[in-house]
């Protein structure tokens, strides 16, 4: 799972850095598809790596729940979400400050707005481009926090989650309403459930009802896919097709099968677990901050196309491992320990708290 981790966040990463306009156009002086001819073509469904982190989302949530609270579900999340989130907004503000030309600092207020996560619901600028991911994933655990861990993760519980999810996900996308559509999230839906289900699999044994389940997901999801991500792109420069994206979709549900059914357990190679680790603050810190990278190195010091995005991939790698070794396995105990804090009487035991 750390490798597919590692995957998913280098199909970002290469969107971000050669398969888009925008933004990046400015850090490489014109637009990546011109700079890449080639590798543009094949970096503009690195988009795709979002869905793919969705699926594998699915199957470790799922995982991590088992056996938990409430509260246990909750600490850990918080624990494992925002240490390296609060240090990859200083640092991108940092930033912004001091090349404004790259990306615009935010004001003070909504700054610290993006301390909360909750940026997204409360209108406020950005700090982090890929921040609406995360808020994606944060209603995710909101739903199967409510829906199954507040009563203990069961076979049958979570059964019952992806199915209602997945009806509700497909009668909300005509329902045209904003609430429905930002608590069900049908566009996204299908990946969680199908992750979901592939635990199932994993823990218990594949049968019709969770290859069922998993097929719809596939089924629901490659449709949203496609229909979101197939484009001609800004000049017809980043065209995408529906076969490919029908494609990679596929290929990122059969990955995380092919966890699920085991075929990867010889593949527990050290470096993995280290890769995986590196993968969220990477995550974070890869968009805004290499484009800064790209402007310096290629623009600012003239070095080739090709040696700036290499040199730019590794140097947010170290960084990565920088905010991995130094912030994350430091705090995140600390945090959660500290969230654990003073018991709050029967009522939170009863929660789960």
């Amino acid at each position: 799972m750390d490798g597919l981790r590692l995957v998913a966040a280098l199909m970002v990463c290469l969107y971000h850095y050669a398969g888009r306009g925008g933004t990046v156009s400015a850090s490489w002086h014109q637009t990546p598809a011109r700079v890449f001819p080639t590798l543009s073509q094949v970096a503009t469904y690195g988009c795709l790596g979002v869905q793919f982190f969705f699926v594998i989302s699915g199957f470790v949530i799922c995982m991590s729940g088992w056996g938990r609270t409430l509260g246990d579900f909750f600490r850990s999340r918080v624990a494992r979400l925002y240490p390296a989130y609060w240090v990859a907004l200083v640092l991108v503000t940092g930033a912004a400050l001091a090349v404004p030309a790259v990306v615009h600092p935010v004001r003070l207020d909504e700054f610290l707005v993006n301390l909360t996560m909750l940026q997204q619901p409360m209108g406020a600028s950005r700090v982090l481009g890929v921040c609406w991911t995360l808020w994606v994933e944060v209603r995710f655990y909101a739903l199967f926090a409510l829906f199954v861990v507040a009563r203990g993760v069961t076979y049958r519980r979570v059964v019952l989650f992806c199915c209602v999810w997945t009806l509700a996900a497909a009668v909300c996308r005509t329902s045209g309403n904003t609430l429905t559509d930002q608590l069900v999230m049908p566009d996204y839906a299908p990946f969680f459930v199908g992750g979901l289900a592939l635990y199932l699999i994993h823990r218990f044994g594949g049968d019709l009802l969770l290859w069922g389940i998993v097929a719809a997901s596939w089924l629901l999801g490659q449709s949203n896919a496609t229909r979101g991500l197939w484009h001609t792109g800004a000049h017809g420069d980043f065209v995408r097709s529906p076969y490919v994206i029908l494609l990679i979709v596929t290929l990122a549900f059969a990955g995380v099968a092919a966890v699920a059914l085991g075929w990867t357990r010889r593949a527990n190679w050290p470096w993995l677990a280290t890769a995986g680790a590196l993968t969220y603050p990477f995550y974070l810190v890869h968009e805004h901050l290499g484009w800064f990278v790209i402007r310096v190195l290629h623009r600012g010091l003239g070095l080739p196309a090709w040696p700036t995005l290499g040199a730019t991939v590794l140097g947010m790698l170290l960084l990565a491992w920088l905010m991995h070794r130094f912030v994350e396995k430091p705090f995140g105990p600390r945090l959660k320990k500290a969230l654990r804090g003073r018991k709050l009487g029967s009522r939170s035991s009863r929660l789960g708290f």
